[in-house]
Formats: structure tokens, sequence, C-alpha cells
């Protein structure tokens, strides 16, 4: 029998911890609008790198000149949703600054009700340079709505992924510092092997090797192969590895995050200040 009861109960604390993380954002509106623009500065390197490398070859695997600026489009909105990793430890060490966050932990606030309710502020926060580059790359590239459908759930099923990935480093970032930092730098290599920006077939073969052991490269890349090929739903028949790493991540990640967050907070609790 469904408790409807719990459900009213669970969607009002997703919505308070939502509504309040906006909030709290939107105080900071120059903040936001910088880090927004940082992701479009990032995509100019790539583009001018790679309009000398088409000087020199007509294509590079999938790629060409004509379409390398959709890759972009596809790495802006990737980097827009990687900012929810750096929104959990933020969120995290704000509550600990404040001394509030002892309270919501021992509280009846369930794990993933504090999950969702950041992830959703977020999405909420990028959704308008998300959806505009969206839409500009419909227009440049027209797609099928069963393709625009598919990539939706793609992106979502990403976001997830980059949540589960947050909650880890938060815990650490309140708990144990010395493995936050260390977390936060693996990151950094596991997105430099992910070609997020570049294309995999400009690596040499020994990074190739690296980049083929990296589970968000088939994600990425599944993004930008339904894209490109245009095939909506499709593309899981065509490349089943791709959309079962998907999902499987997407579960285990935030799952894998509330167990670490339940251990850790009861092995170390709240360090520092």
């Amino acid at each position: 029998m469904i408790n409807w009861k719990s459900i009213r109960g669970n969607l009002s604390q997703i919505i308070a911890l939502t509504e309040k993380n906006v909030k709290l954002e939107l105080r900071y509106k120059f903040g936001l609008i910088i880090s927004y623009s940082i992701n479009i500065i990032s995509i100019f390197t790539p583009l001018i790198l790679m309009s000398n490398i088409f000087d020199l070859r007509d294509t590079v695997g999938s790629w060409t000149r004509n379409n390398f600026l959709l890759y972009q489009f596809l790495a802006y909105n990737i980097m827009l949703l990687s900012g929810i990793t750096n929104i959990f430890p933020g969120q995290f060490r704000m509550e600990k600054y404040w001394k509030t966050l002892p309270a919501l932990i021992v509280g009846p606030f369930n794990r993933f009700n504090l999950l969702l309710g950041i992830f959703f502020s977020q999405l909420i926060l990028i959704s308008f340079p998300f959806v505009l580059f969206f839409i500009i790359g419909c227009i440049i590239y027209p797609i099928s709505i069963s393709t625009i459908v598919f990539l939706v759930i793609i992106f979502f099923l990403i976001a997830l992924i980059f949540s589960g990935i947050g909650l880890i480093l938060g815990i650490f970032a309140i708990s144990n510092e010395n493995i936050w930092n260390f977390l936060r730098f693996s990151l950094l290599l596991i997105y430099w092997f992910s070609c997020i920006s570049y294309p995999f077939e400009i690596f040499p073969e020994f990074i190739q090797n690296i980049i083929n052991l990296n589970p968000l490269y088939y994600i990425f890349d599944l993004s930008r192969i339904t894209w490109i090929q245009n095939s909506g739903f499709i593309v899981v028949g065509s490349y089943p590895f791709h959309f079962i790493i998907l999902i499987c991540t997407a579960i285990v990640l935030p799952v894998i995050g509330v167990f670490l967050f339940n251990i850790i907070y009861k092995k170390y609790g709240i360090t520092g200040y």
C-alpha cells in the first residue's frame, strides 16, 4: 500500500531544500554569471587547436571543421552539469561553518532527499545557459524530436552521476579534507581522460588505452553519437555498452554516495572549525 503521507513528507523536504539552495545561490548573481562565462571561454581553446588540425586533415573521427562546434556545445553543457560536483562540498562546508549541518543530519531527514534537493537546485540554476546552448545546437544542427527526448534523458542521468560524485566529495570535505583534496585531484585526471573537449582520435595510442578504461568517456561519447547520428533511441541498440555504463553509473554512484555519507559521517563526524 502506498504511504502518501510519507511521499508528501519527502517531497516537502526536497522542495524546501531546493528552494533554500536556489535562494542562497541567487544572492551572488555575479558569481553565477562568471562561472557560466568561464565555461564558455574554456571551449575556445579546443576550437582554435582543432581548427589547425583540420587544416592538415579533413576529418578527425566523425568530426569535421563544419560540425566540431557541436562537439563544443555538448562539452559546454557537460561542464555546466559537472559543476554539481562542486556544489555538494560547497554546500556542506557552508552549513558546517554556520553549524547547521549537524542539526540537519541528526534530524528526520532522508539522505536521498538531501541529494535530490541539491541536485534539483543546481539544475534550476544552470537551466538558462544549458537550454540556450541546447537550442542553438538544435538550430545549427537540427535533430528529430525522439533524439531531443533521448538527449534530455542522457543529460539528466549525467547530472545524477555528477550528484553522486559530488555527495562523495562533500562528505570528505567536512570529515577528512586530505582525502577530499586527493579525490578532487583524481577527478581532474578522470575528466582529462574522458574526452570532454577533444576527440578521442587526436590522442596517442597509449593515452587512448587509458581513455578506454574511463566510464565517463563512454557516457559523454553517447551524447555526441546520439546527436551527430540523429539516431534517437535507436542508438541504444547500436551502442549497448555505452548505454549500460550510463544506466549502471547513474544508479550506482548516487547509492554509493549516500552509503559513504552515512559511513564516513558516523566514523569521522564533522572536523575542523
